[in-house]
Parts: structure tokens; C-alpha cells; sequence
């Protein structure tokens, strides 16, 4: 099993890494295979339980979870632009919406990938890495977990995006941790996914 977890992470690395590196006219499709390969290996490596709070508590939390999370980005935001720090800018933020966003994509083709994007990143983030990790770290294995992930992210070269990605992995591994399992979590991203990318992006 520990075996397992090794190469399911070092897949689910390398598929991240990739999709960082592609050309930007593939970055959807090169999304569905990364968030395939974090399904897959959720899949093998076997997901921790999704828990067992009721739907529609999770759905709540996760709800509540994905305003917050927007709110935080929406003060972030103005902070970015009010200190003006050096390589740091909206301009990189709004780079990382047009890669989903774009005109060029369909509606359904944005909201396919957000729902992949969210159910891939949180079966094998929280699902798999977080699970395994409560045990020995309770709450602190959120940001753990959510180091790993920003760390991945300095592929972009975007400073911007490897500490968003910080940002929210610790709000999706506290929700997790605090709203019962996964579903709490998947209903997070997702919902926060369609507030920051489609219906109020914040540029």
C-alpha cells in the first residue's frame, strides 16, 4: 500500500508539472488528463472515507466555505494592487483566468473542466494525501498537504499562483478536516472554481 501512495504521488506530480509546462492552447486538454490521473490514482492508492456527515450538511459547509475563500481572494486582491509589491501583480491573476475563461472555451467545456479540476484535485489531495496524514497531524496536515500542492506550483513561475494555491488548499483541507470528508471539500472548489473563473472573476 505505501508503495502505492508513492508512485499514485509521483504520477499525480508529474501531471501537474506537465500540465504547467504545456503550450496554453492545451492547457484544457492537458487539464482533464492531470485531473484524470489524480482520479485514477485516488482510485489505486484508495480514498480515505468520505465521512459520514449528512449531504447536505457537507454541501452547507462547503457552500459557506467557497464565500469565504472568495472574500479572502477579493481582499487579496486589493492588497496586491494597493502595496504594488515587485513581481507580483493582477496581471499575472488575470493570466490564470484567461487559460479557463476564454471565449475561445465554451461554457460547458469550462464548467466540465472546474467540476474535473475540483473532484481530481480533492480526491487525491484531501482524499488520499489529507486522509492519510490526519492521523498523526490532525488540522495541521491541511497545510501540510496545502505545501505540497503550492510547492507543484512553482512550475508556473507565477509567485502569484504557488501562493493562491497555498491559500486555498489550507481553506479546502480545513473544510475537509472541520465539514466531515470530501464532499464538503469537493462542493468548495467547485463552487468557488465558478465564482473565480466564470461568474464574477476578480481582476
Amino acid at each position: 500500500m505505501q508503495s502505492r501512495l508513492v508512485y499514485g504521488t509521483l504520477a499525480v506530480a508529474s501531471s501537474l508539472v506537465g500540465l504547467f509546462l504545456v503550450p496554453r492552447e492545451l492547457f484544457i486538454p492537458a487539464t482533464f488528463v492531470a485531473t484524470g490521473v489524480m482520479m485514477a490514482s485516488a482510485y489505486v492508492v484508495r480514498l480515505a472515507p468520505v465521512g459520514k456527515r449528512p449531504l447536505s450538511f457537507s454541501l452547507v459547509v462547503g457552500a459557506v466555505s467557497a464565500v469565504a475563500l472568495y472574500g479572502v481572494f477579493y481582499a487579496g486582491n486589493a492588497g496586491v494592487q494597493a502595496l504594488n509589491v515587485p513581481g507580483v501583480s493582477t496581471a499575472s491573476e488575470g493570466s490564470i483566468y484567461a487559460l479557463i475563461a476564454s471565449p475561445s472555451n465554451p461554457l460547458f467545456l469550462q464548467v466540465a473542466v472546474l467540476a474535473f479540476d475540483a473532484a481530481g484535485y480533492e480526491a487525491y489531495f484531501r482524499g488520499v494525501l489529507q486522509g492519510r496524514l490526519e492521523g498523526r497531524l490532525g488540522v495541521w496536515s491541511a497545510f501540510a498537504v496545502a505545501g505540497l500542492d503550492a510547492m507543484l506550483h512553482v512550475a508556473t513561475l507565477n509567485p502569484l499562483w504557488v501562493g493562491t494555491t497555498f491559500v486555498a488548499d489550507s481553506v479546502w483541507g480545513l473544510t475537509y478536516h472541520y465539514g466531515g470528508g470530501m464532499r464538503a471539500s469537493v462542493a468548495s472548489h467547485f463552487l468557488w472554481d465558478l465564482a473565480i473563473f466564470i461568474l464574477r472573476p476578480i481582476t
